[in-house]
């Protein structure tokens, strides 16, 4: 069951980086209640539930919190929970009567995790912002593209996923081991500006000793080399080569055979251009598949650039079962891996308040209390 089993953790339904991180927990088999709203938002409503995989693993009740049977059904839940999860603007949840200061006098030892954009304090506090606004404030942004180009957008990993959902449930985990010692809780501020802020210490080091320079595309990392890059094969696939350490390049320039004279001087990077562009022809000439064959058990440090129709053929992705497929959907299997209490995907996401009547019992709400809260608008099931 994971080596959270045991812990429960309310997940007060949200998108984007709350729920990768309560799908984090729950892969790793924490009790993850997601409490959504009736109806649910746009996000939720109407797809498929097998394909929501940031729900995966968790049950679901339906509560309205706008009504005050709903907040109090909520605090009482939370009275035998070890964690919450929100990821709602700073305020909100205050004035739902679900601040952390009332949650806390209800449960002293609670472990109480907010999710936003810019923090839960800071003159831009209360403004809105997605990934794209999070990664340009914290300088994470500026530093990728191509030389002479602007920057390029990683998707939404390094706000939303990397800085936000995964630094949420990192620090979930670390309070709620805390909390296992002193028996009290604490709010987890977790900022997806900090978490993005984070990710670049090594880069900003860099920066700072005169290394990585502020122009984009012209670094080590950054597609500035002829030797990291990714290039363009002759059936218009890519490849990747990452053979920076000299032993890597020197493999890289055997394989290379007769064309390696061009590129015997790695670190010139005045020349870096000229090799680029020469690398560039070279590779051009084989398919993706004959650079695989090239390649093949050198340590080059060499990968085919596959797209996500590919990616779960692999041998290797095969091998080791990093993505899991029931033959109607497939999904990334839950990580990392642990020798004996191991995640694993238990159920998709569960249909709104699919859990609400079998939640209340196991908090220890009778059959009248029940009846109330439903009749009250307060608790919605999926058959009302």
């Amino acid at each position: 069951m994971g080596p959270l089993k045991g812990q429960t953790i309310i997940e007060i339904a949200g998108i984007g980086p709350g729920p990768f991180a309560a799908m984090l927990l729950a892969d790793m088999g924490a009790n993850v209640i997601r409490v959504e709203r009736p109806g649910g938002s746009m996000f939720t409503a109407t797809h498929n539930t097998k394909l929501d995989f940031l729900n995966r693993n968790k049950r679901c009740i339906s509560i309205n919190l706008k009504n005050p049977d709903g907040v109090d059904t909520v605090l009482t839940m939370l009275e035998q929970a070890d964690a919450l999860v929100e990821g709602n603007r700073p305020g909100v949840m205050e004035r739902l009567g679900l601040g952390p200061d009332i949650c806390l006098t209800r449960n002293s030892a609670l472990v109480y995790g907010r999710m936003t954009g810019w923090g839960q304090e800071g003159p831009m506090a209360r403004e809105v912002g997605h990934d794209i606004n999070y990664i340009a404030l914290s300088g994470a942004l500026h530093p990728i593209g191509r030389v002479g180009e602007k920057p390029a957008i990683p998707l939404n990993l390094v706000g939303d996923f990397g800085g936000g959902g995964l630094m949420l449930a990192y620090g979930m985990v670390c309070a709620m081991l805390e909390a296992k010692f002193s028996g009290e809780g604490q709010v987890v501020d977790a900022a997806m500006i900090d978490g993005a802020a984070a990710l670049m210490a090594s880069t900003f080091a860099a920066n700072q000793v005169g290394f990585w320079s502020d122009e984009r595309g012209t670094n080590l990392l950054d597609s500035g080399s002829h030797f990291y890059e990714v290039y363009e094969t002759a059936d218009g696939k890519f490849i990747s080569l990452g053979s920076i350490e000299p032993q890597f390049y020197a493999a890289l320039l055997e394989k290379l055979g007769d064309d390696a004279q061009h590129f015997e001087n790695q670190f010139d990077m005045e020349n870096w251009p000229a090799m680029k562009e020469r690398m560039t022809a070279i590779i051009k000439c084989k398919t993706r598949d004959e650079w695989d064959e090239v390649f093949a058990g050198a340590d080059v440090c060499y990968a085919p650039v596959l797209s996500m129709g590919e990616v779960r053929h692999h041998p290797h992705h095969q091998a080791r079962g990093t993505f899991v497929d029931d033959g109607e959907v497939w999904q990334p299997a839950p990580s990392p891996r642990f020798s004996r209490t191991p995640g694993e995907i238990r159920s998709s996401a569960a249909e709104i308040g699919e859990h609400s009547l079998e939640i209340l019992r196991e908090f220890g709400f009778d059959d009248k209390q029940i009846t109330a809260h439903v009749n009250s608008g307060a608790v919605h099931t999926n058959t009302n």
